[in-house]
């Protein structure tokens, strides 16, 4: 198993470990105890392993969402922020909203008190305490084999509904989305008889061509359809039929079709496991001509009737922002990747192209004044990558991926080995390994910085290297390395990674350790791509040359995002704005890859403006691996009692000065104030 349940040293609670995931929690108790392994059928919730313990209370090092529930599995109690519960004695399973998901069961009284630091459940005297936790990690369970015929298409992307635990509006929580199962290309149709495909009676209607295949899969996957051939495309479900072509065309109907159904399940399903006051579902409310409760409890067919019958455009303002819109060439090796861009729930689009914005033309203006003299990050000869780079249409998502021809500015460049690779990443129970190797003596202030800032987490185990001017044989050992991630600081050219020796040409290397990596160096798009190609699941690599304080600018805001959660292509959208040289950054593999843990779950951005009274304090956060779409956030703001939905800019709160230092103290993380990206622990010292 990869889930790990040790004592710290003092023996004063539990530390849980999910190697697959790389997640890491502790419970503290009031004194010692001694863990004692037990089934995990003793635990009525969804766990993987458990321990029993003894003590009179478990703290949590921080504040995260707390549901008690009763012997009838009936939620009684919520917890968060600033939260003061009692509860009588009775049976109770207790579930933490952690990193590692945890579960607690006793047979005890139970108080659940909370500041904006810390969680605290006391049981009231010395008792049992069953402990479980479940892996977050999800793998696919099978593979379907489709050959390159549309329709044959149809049925393997049919098939990926399979992976959905629940065909209520509960799907719309990340947890109860599997991960689809793998498609190959092949020669027959063969879809495992061990699939258990949903019968939910709903089918899209697409004329089988692969370029709808591709644009409705997501829709399908999301509602467990069967996509079935039909000259007009239209949603179908029990008598009710929904168009998906307009003046708009087939692309724009479906993603607004699939984001209005999300987005209303997210609402409905407050009836339901979870009853939440969602500030969503609040604004909606008076908008929607159907109550809440009958929807929730209705057919498929009627809950689709009653949320499309709802104008998009009443909706639109308050539905979070999208994670990931995914551009897909409707080729038949395009299919293979269609599984790992519906575990992401994003929209497919197929690719098209714009002209460089205004941002983009200074950066490559930048370009050519260093080639006159300028001090830049490339060894040698220069030639560009070996895709030619192209401009990605413009969407409303908060990230972009190119799964088309050549290299994309402003988007990550997703291949099917990358994920694989994810798929086979090894559970790793130890500490989280950064690997800083900084093969030039001019780019030390990079090195300087990120050598500190990586690891400075008190409550995550790091170990961090930090390599100078290593030799090819040396930089070949650490690559081949068993490192969480490598920020490699120096010159590529097209010859390879510059050492103190010679060039090391990735494309040579026939085995690759390193999970994710960050390549800051001028053109190292090529490299990064044999690095995927060996092993690797994602990076960050430069398209072009990148003047060496840019690169400082990029590479240590990069490095502070990383090392607070931030996955990888949220953390570059994020970076890319601290230099014109930005936007020659881009991620290639899987992006979605996370070398550390959240504290609060979700990547937090925050802005802060200045009033004549007090402050504006505006709440952004961005989805990662584990807390996908449909993950729920409550701002840590004390008189704030309603969640959100987790994705772009939530909600902005008037905050005194008092209020503020108290939220700059809750956690490191990131504050943009006039523009200038900050982080709030600077910013708090600053203020007193």
């Amino acid at each position: 198993m990869s889930l790990t349940f040790e004592s710290p040293t003092d023996g004063q609670g539990v530390e849980l470990s999910d190697a697959a995931e790389r997640h890491h929690y502790a419970l503290e108790t009031p004194t010692p105890v001694t863990p004692e392994p037990v089934s995990a059928d003793r635990i009525d919730a969804p766990i993987d392993d458990a321990i029993l313990i003894e003590a009179a209370g478990v703290a949590l090092p921080n504040v995260v969402a707390v549901y008690v529930r009763d012997d009838d599995r009936q939620t009684v109690a919520e917890a968060e922020h600033f939260a003061d519960i009692d509860l009588p004695r009775d049976r109770y399973t207790v579930e933490l909203a952690a990193p590692v998901k945890t579960y607690l069961q006793v047979d005890a009284p139970v108080r659940v008190t909370a500041d904006a630091e810390r969680t605290e459940l006391s049981f009231g005297e010395e008792t049992e305490i069953l402990v479980g936790a479940r892996s977050r990690d999800e793998q696919p369970e099978y593979t379907v084999t489709t050959t390159e015929d549309p329709e044959d298409m149809m049925r393997a992307v049919s098939a990926l509904g399979s992976a959905l635990k629940e065909t209520s509006p509960e799907r719309s929580y990340p947890t109860l989305r599997g991960h689809p199962a793998l498609i190959e290309l092949g020669d027959d149709l063969d879809i495992p008889a061990e699939m258990s495909v949903p019968d939910t009676g709903v089918q899209v209607e697409i004329p089988p061509e692969r370029r709808y295949v591709y644009v409705a899969a997501p829709l399908a996957f999301y509602l467990g359809a069967e996509l079935v051939p039909g000259e007009k495309p239209r949603l179908v479900a029990d008598g009710f039929t929904h168009p998906l072509t307009s003046a708009r065309g087939f692309e724009a109907e479906v993603e607004r079709t699939l984001k209005q159904v999300f987005f209303l399940d997210c609402c409905v399903r407050t009836e339901g496991l979870y009853r939440v006051d969602l500030s969503e579902r609040r604004a909606v409310e008076d908008i929607v001509d159907f109550e809440m409760a009958e929807v929730y409890d209705a057919p498929i067919a009627e809950q689709l009737e009653a949320y499309l019958s709802v104008p998009y455009e009443d909706l639109a303002a308050h539905m979070p922002e999208w994670k990931l819109t995914t551009h897909l060439t409707p080729d038949p090796g395009s299919v293979e990747l269609l599984p790992f861009v519906l575990d992401d729930l994003a929209v497919v689009r197929l690719p098209q192209t714009r002209e460089p914005t205004g941002t983009e033309a200074q950066a490559a203006a930048i370009e050519e004044f260093v080639r006159d003299g300028g001090f830049t990050r490339s060894a040698g000869t220069v030639t560009g990558p070996d895709a030619s780079p192209v401009h990605p249409s413009e969407t409303n998502s908060l990230e972009q991926a190119w799964a088309g021809d050549g290299a994309p500015l402003g988007a990550s460049k997703p291949t099917v080995d990358a994920f694989k690779n994810r798929l086979d990443r090894r559970p790793s129970d130890g500490d989280i390994d950064i690997t800083v190797v900084c093969n030039d003596t001019q780019m030390v202030e990079e090195r300087d910085i990120v050598g500190e800032v990586y690891g400075e987490r008190e409550r995550l185990p790091f170990d961090v290297e930090v390599h100078h001017e290593l030799t090819v044989e040396d930089l070949r050992e650490v690559i081949a390395g068993n490192a969480d991630f490598l920020h490699y600081i120096g010159h590529i050219d097209d010859d390879g990674f510059e050492c103190a020796d010679g060039k090391l040409d990735a494309q040579s290397l026939d085995e690759v350790g390193v999970d994710a990596f960050f390549l800051n160096a001028c053109q190292s798009y090529d490299q990064g791509m044999a690095l995927i190609e060996a092993g690797s699941i994602g990076g960050v690599v430069t398209l072009r040359e990148v003047v060496n304080s840019g690169a400082v600018a990029v590479g240590s805001t990069l490095a502070r995002l990383l090392n607070r959660g931030f996955p990888l292509r949220t953390g570059l959208e994020v970076a890319r704005d601290e230099s014109a040289m930005g936007h020659q950054y881009v991620v290639v593999g899987d992006g979605g890859i996370s070398v550390a843990q959240t504290e609060s779950g979700v990547a937090l951005l925050c802005e802060l403006e200045e009033l004549e009274e007090g402050y504006e304090f505006t709440i952004h956060t961005y989805p990662t691996e584990s807390k996908g779409m449909g993950t729920m956030f409550l701002p840590f703001l004390e008189g704030v009692d309603c969640h959100y939905l987790s994705a772009g800019e939530l909600d902005s709160f008037e905050v005194g000065q008092e209020e503020l230092l108290n939220l700059l103290a809750l956690e490191n993380y990131p504050v943009r104030v006039d523009g200038e990206l900050r982080w709030s622990s600077n910013m708090l010292l600053e203020m007193f």
